[in-house]
């Protein structure tokens, strides 16, 4: 599974205050994964919370999950000037498989590979998982057990700040309650997560459509065919945030926190 990207608690600034000039939040997001070195190796918009086969989460609990998700990497539905966003990456999809992932006669915790189908008519390796050890076994139990409390907590948290249900408070009240210091750790848990659903292998339940790497003009796997002496001597194509300024911010930014 991808490793999470660490934030300090405290870290994320409220939507709702007036931004200061600078690039849109939905690009630094998307200039994250590329910034801070981390590869990560259709359908629009996502069936609604309610209407998808969830593994841990309840139906509310995937629709709060999925409004502040939407709040930390806002889509066309949040804002028309966006590109994909969590709504449309399914990210909701990607945490309740990650949370869900002991369920089954295959842990979904480490995708088999070497190569998917993206690119070939052949079978898709990656959704072979790869059964853990014993010892994995009792690791993974641990942390999956440890997120769980917090989502729970942390999504009745959010609910209770709202008055009672997240899902219907504006979103100017959500942001402020995402960026209050009583969720804060909660926040930063679901920021990491989102960064995961948007931009991780789809097969791990998020990036439909492949939105997170089209939408940073990440090639993804080619695999069994992988890259001619050319493709690896010249660029895998353009860098989307090569000259626009976005990755000096980020890097201040990663450093800040």
């Amino acid at each position: 599974m991808i490793f999470p990207i660490h934030l300090r608690q405290g870290a994320v600034v409220p939507a709702s205050q007036p931004a200061p000039p600078g690039p849109r939040r939905r690009a630094v997001i998307a200039a994250i994964p590329l910034a801070s070195a981390v590869v990560l190796a259709g359908c629009t918009s996502p069936p609604p919370a309610d209407a998808r086969v969830l593994r841990f989460f309840t139906s509310h609990q995937a629709a709060v999950v999925q409004d502040a998700t939407a709040r930390i990497a806002p889509g066309p539905q949040e804002d028309p000037g966006e590109g994909p966003g969590a709504r449309e990456a399914d990210v909701t999809g990607y945490i309740d498989t990650m949370l869900g992932a002991l369920q089954g006669p295959a842990p979904m915790i480490f995708a088999g590979g070497p190569w998917s189908n993206r690119h070939t008519s052949g079978p898709d390796l990656m959704d072979r998982f790869v059964p853990l050890d014993p010892v994995a076994a009792i690791a993974w139990r641990k942390r999956l057990a440890g997120w769980q409390q917090q989502y729970t907590k942390g999504i009745e948290a959010l609910d209770k700040l709202a008055g009672g249900d997240f899902t219907k408070a504006t979103a100017s009240h959500q942001d402020k309650i995402l960026a209050g210091q009583s969720v804060s750790t909660f926040t930063a848990l679901l920021f990491e997560h989102t960064i995961e659903g948007l931009y991780a292998a789809p097969e791990y339940g998020g990036n439909r459509g492949l939105v997170g790497w089209k939408d940073i003009s990440f090639p993804g796997d080619i695999q069994p065919r992988g890259y001619t002496s050319d493709e690896v001597e010249r660029s895998d194509g353009p860098d989307p945030v090569d000259d626009t300024g976005i990755v000096a911010d980020v890097l201040k930014f990663l450093g800040a926190v």
